[in-house]
């Protein structure tokens, strides 16, 4: 139970009290810790040290602009993928020349304004993406650095929906499509194919798929290397897991930032890295309270005021986030599923043998929620989308307001 602890029978996240925290704001809440935020970005940098990566926060995941903020003032750059997170991070501080752009399917607009804005890198995945934005830089006058995402057809070993670097999948180009850009764009005026770009997929537990797609990297520059291509830049994506239940070992980086080091010092390369979930995924949690509990024919569904609107991974993805009682009784036990008051059987967030004793109206905690929890959320059923609050400097900050249901429309 990672920064998770009772002091007497109150649980401490952090060392704040969430049971004080409950009481004081309208569950349910997300509720963002400022000194965790800090910490994994300090260990990603100093696990890093040797790479020196220019880090780019994935804006995908937590998309509150106090939050991106905050890594931005940590020396953080921005991965977007749409114009709207592209504007999000530059108003969040962030600059420029540590944006990367990724994405499918980027419009004429939004390649536009990023040609204009000189971001660092963007990343293409298609002939006709290459080719549209060698037009507009002839148009504009601009030469643009591009970045090829390549689709090395490896199994990241993790959940279907999340996986990215399989030849079934829609991202990255295939070998003829890179064969083609490089053959056609290569001499271009108005791009530099300045970098490769892999993602393979998110929530990758081992080693060994990221040491495949290295290896895949090192016969790619090899080859164009012979045919006088220099690459200056890799970009590895992300995708490093997190333990969403207590007892799931931690990803080995220390063990894969070894293999990228020395990946760098072979290729001579900057190295970027497109982190989300591992930076604010614990950064995050959920603060609900229980409204209903009900006697099923072979369960109790603890009914909460969360719903699967405010949190849809375990809908989605069938994850697994750990949850917690804040007021802590004696442990019993008996079959209890955690459910929202959503008209979906799918609105669900676990399901526990045994588990401390709950009344109604407890607060409990979901933990775990600081990554593609309130970005992914949505007014299903006309529910407002739900507060964040922040602690930091031993302060308790609304960074985003709850809706109304007067602002749903």
């Amino acid at each position: 139970m990672e920064n998770f602890r009772f002091k007497g029978n109150k649980l401490l996240w952090n060392n704040y009290s969430l049971d004080i925290i409950a009481k004081k704001n309208k569950t349910p809440f997300y509720l963002y810790s400022y000194n965790q935020l800090k910490t994994n970005v300090s260990y990603f940098k100093k696990t890093f040290n040797k790479t020196n990566p220019l880090i780019c926060f994935s804006l995908k995941s937590n998309s509150n602009q106090k939050i991106i903020k905050e890594y931005a003032e940590l020396g953080i750059g921005a991965d977007v993928v749409s114009i709207g997170e592209l504007k999000l991070a530059l108003k969040s501080n962030i600059k420029p020349n540590k944006i990367v752009f990724s994405g499918v399917g980027k419009t004429i607009e939004e390649l536009r304004y990023a040609i204009s804005k000189k971001i660092f890198l963007i990343n293409c995945e298609s002939f006709s993406e290459v080719k549209l934005i060698n037009s507009l830089s002839k148009k504009m006058k601009l030469k643009t650095k591009i970045g090829l995402r390549l689709n090395p057809n490896i199994n990241a070993k993790t959940h279907s929906k999340i996986s990215t670097g399989n030849d079934k999948d829609k991202f990255g180009l295939s070998k003829l499509e890179f064969k083609k850009v490089i053959m056609n764009f290569k001499n271009s005026d108005f791009i530099e194919i300045s970098a490769l770009t892999v993602h393979i997929g998110s929530q990758i537990k081992e080693v060994f798929p990221f040491n495949n797609c290295l290896n895949f990297l090192n016969k790619t520059i090899a080859d164009l290397k012979k045919a006088n291509i220099k690459i200056k830049y890799v970009d590895l994506g992300g995708g490093m897991s997190i333990p969403y239940d207590f007892k799931e070992t931690k990803f080995p980086l220390k063990k894969y930032a070894s293999n990228v080091y020395n990946f760098k010092k072979k290729n001579n390369v900057k190295i970027i890295f497109e982190p989300g979930r591992f930076l604010s995924g614990n950064v995050g949690i959920i603060i609900s309270k229980i409204i209903y509990i009900k006697e099923g024919a072979k369960k109790k569904f603890i009914v909460t005021d969360a719903a699967m609107n405010d949190l849809i991974r375990t809908a989605l993805y069938d994850a697994n986030h750990t949850i917690l009682s804040i007021n802590r009784r004696k442990e019993i036990k008996s079959r209890i599923e955690f459910v929202g008051p959503i008209c979906e059987s799918s609105d669900k967030f676990g399901e526990y043998k045994k588990f401390s004793r709950l009344e109604e109206s407890d607060y409990i905690c979901i933990t775990n929620t600081g990554a593609y929890g309130r970005s992914l959320s949505s007014n299903y059923n006309m529910r407002p989308l739900i507060a964040e609050l922040l602690i930091k400097n031993n302060k308790i900050l609304i960074i985003r307001k709850r809706q109304n249901i007067n602002q749903i429309s």
